[in-house]
């Protein structure tokens, strides 16, 4: 940890994780928030080696509270920052040199509300000229935030004006792959819900596509491969192509299987 004070708005923030078994990432994560006198890290019951990772940075805060969903769990999060600005991170983020002295160099004057990231996806530490992951709203005012669940995930609204960063962060989860197949079993689920749910005039045209559940495997795999260059990237392409197919199929089975189930509308499904 660093002994100088941090510059800017660093020293205006504090960085807020969720953690539920993040061994195999949270070191990384934690190793680009040296400047950050102080770290909330709201955890969910970890049986891993992910607290003592955590307990070896000694700015590091460990708060348990019991998982029920993202957006209490972010929210929850919020409630326990003293600063006005938090960098709301996930578990398997790490910031960019580029964006620690953007940050760095910020003064965001009373309108400025947030700040949006956009991401370098990596694959085992090698990255893709390009993916589905969309930019994120990560560093705002506290007072100004506000999560909500939305189908398997979250989303942050903040009131007021939300501006771009230049700088990047990079994904990169390294957990097994078998709980990749697990945690995409029960977000398709949930997503599946969150599409039949919604009214299609409130949903984006990415989800009414998933909506209709045929159509979307075959367009994403195609889209990440040729659209966004994962088949010039080797093998990781080709592995996160394989993933995001694998993942709107199990959403659109769930779409498919709950509409049946329901004896909902059929007449979206495939000519026969």
């Amino acid at each position: 940890m660093s002994t100088d004070p941090p510059e800017g708005l660093l020293g205006r923030t504090t960085p807020l994780i969720i953690t539920f078994n993040e061994a195999p990432n949270i070191a990384r994560t934690l190793g680009r928030l040296t400047w950050a006198r102080r770290i909330v890290v709201i955890d969910s019951g970890s049986t891993d080696e992910t607290l003592a990772i955590v307990a070896r940075f000694a700015q590091a805060e460990v708060i348990a509270r019991p998982f029920d969903s993202f957006a209490r769990q972010c929210n929850f999060g919020l409630e326990q920052v003293r600063t006005e600005w938090v960098l709301s991170l996930d578990a398997d983020y790490e910031l960019s040199d580029e964006l620690v002295r953007e940050m760095a160099a910020l003064d965001p004057g009373e309108a400025s509300a947030g700040y949006r990231a956009r991401f370098i996806y990596r694959i085992w530490g090698r990255p893709l000229r390009g993916a589905l992951y969309p930019p994120r709203t990560v560093l705002y005012r506290v007072a100004a935030g506000r999560y909500a669940d939305e189908g398997h995930g979250h989303r942050v609204s903040v009131a007021g004006e939300v501006r771009r960063l230049d700088g990047v962060i990079y994904h990169d989860d390294r957990k097994p792959l078998a709980r990749w197949f697990d945690s995409q079993r029960r977000y398709a689920q949930a997503e599946a819900r969150h599409l039949l749910g919604a009214p299609a005039s409130q949903l984006a045209w990415r989800d009414r596509v998933r909506r209709a559940a045929w159509p979307a495997p075959m367009l994403v795999f195609a889209y990440v491969l040729l659209v966004k260059g994962c088949l010039l990237d080797g093998w990781p392409g080709w592995f996160y192509a394989l993933q995001r197919l694998l993942a709107e199929v199990l959403i659109a089975l769930e779409v498919i299987d709950q509409r049946l189930a329901g004896g909902g509308d059929r007449s979206v499904g495939p000519a026969r």
